[in-house]
Formats: C-alpha cells, structure tokens, sequence
C-alpha cells in the first residue's frame, strides 16, 4: 500500500463547517478547511508529519445528499487525483426528508452511494477510502424518525466500507460513548451540527484509523 498524500474530505454540512470557497484549490488552506474535524485532523498530522508532503482539501457543501455528490463526481473527486478520499454524508438525505419532504429514500441512497464508490474505484483505483459513520444525536431538532431512518443509513455506509475494503469511521458509537461522559448537546447542540468538542472527538477517531493507511 502506498503512502498517500492528496486527501479530500467530502459530504455535507457536517464536513462543510463554513469553509471558504474563494481558496478551494490551495491546499491546505486554513479558510478553506473549514472549521470542523477536517482542519484539526489537517493541521495535527501536518505538524505530526512535516516531511510528509500532506495536501488537504474540503469540498464539501453544506446541505448535500448523496445525488448531490454523485453530481460532483468528476469535477470535486476525479479531476482532483487524490490518493485518499474520506466521505461522510448521509444526514442531509434524511433533514431533508423531515419535514420538506425533499430527501433520498434509504434504497436509493444504498445504490447511489455504491454507484459514486464503483465509479471512483474505476477511475481512481488505487485510491484509499475512508466512509464515516453518518449520524444524529438524540436532542434539539432529531426525533425518532430521523434516528430510525439514520440507523438504516449507517448500517449502508458499514456495509458499503466492507464491500469497497474501505477503513470505517463508527462516529456514531463513538458519540454514544460520549455522552455517557457529556449530554448529546454538548457533542452536538441541535442533534445534527456538531459543537466544537463533537468535531474534536471525531478529528481524534478520525486520525486513530486513518493514520494507519499510510503505510
């Protein structure tokens, strides 16, 4: 396994975290990273890896489904070249659903995701990836719904990280750890966006598994 040193982040909000657009193609940027789990990751394994040569980009945008993705297949993955792409999406395709009614159904969600992923592999086959765990934390504006629906979600993503021999990120088990520590809405205020100790707690899961790619 080759060493990587193009990584892109992917998916929606939650990855998003108020990037700046204007500097997308400068790696590394500080603005363009976001303010979440991407950045802290980015900027701890720069520092932990100097001669390394690491290149992060974020292109991730907020409200996105896995359609919209799909959608951005060739301009925001392929035409990038990366040797490692990390995806987490999922929770727009249910937000969306409740109460717009403007969602991906979980079956077509299953066979978009696999279609984005078989297309990458052909056109990126030596390509690392890493699927993150979509999720929701019981508070604020989730409902037993939403956690129904992501349970089926997230149960994809495992499957689909088996499938593809993609490294698994469980955010979601590793918040049901945490808040055995902290409430849901210390992690996440509204049981969707994560606070600033939540995208901690995932940058720190994150580079635990994804450190071990590189090889």
């Amino acid at each position: 396994m080759s060493a990587y040193d193009v990584v892109l982040f992917q998916g929606d909000f939650i990855t998003d975290c108020g990037r700046f657009r204007d500097n997308e193609g400068t790696p590394n940027d500080l603005g363009a990273l976001g303010q979440g789990y991407p950045l802290m990751a980015a900027v701890h394994l720069q520092s932990a890896m100097p001669d390394a040569g690491l290149r992060f980009f974020n292109r991730c945008i907020s409200g996105q489904r896995i359609v919209d993705l799909y959608a951005r297949i060739k301009a925001d993955f392929i035409n990038l070249q990366p040797s490692l792409i990390s995806i987490l999406v999922g929770v727009s395709d249910t937000w969306r659903e409740f109460p717009r009614k403007n969602g991906v159904p979980v079956p077509k969600y299953a066979r978009i995701f696999r279609e984005l992923l078989n297309e990458i592999r052909m056109e990126l086959p030596e390509v690392k990836l890493v699927l993150c765990e979509p999720f929701v934390l019981k508070c604020g504006v989730v409902t037993n719904e939403w956690i129904e629906e992501m349970n089926q979600r997230l149960a994809i993503v495992a499957k689909l990280a088996l499938e593809f021999g993609a490294t698994f990120i469980p955010f979601l088990s590793m918040f049901d750890e945490a808040v055995k520590k902290a409430p849901a809405a210390y992690q996440a205020g509204d049981g969707v966006h994560p606070t600033a100790a939540g995208h901690m707690l995932m940058a720190k899961k994150w580079i635990q598994l994804v450190k071990g790619c590189r090889s």
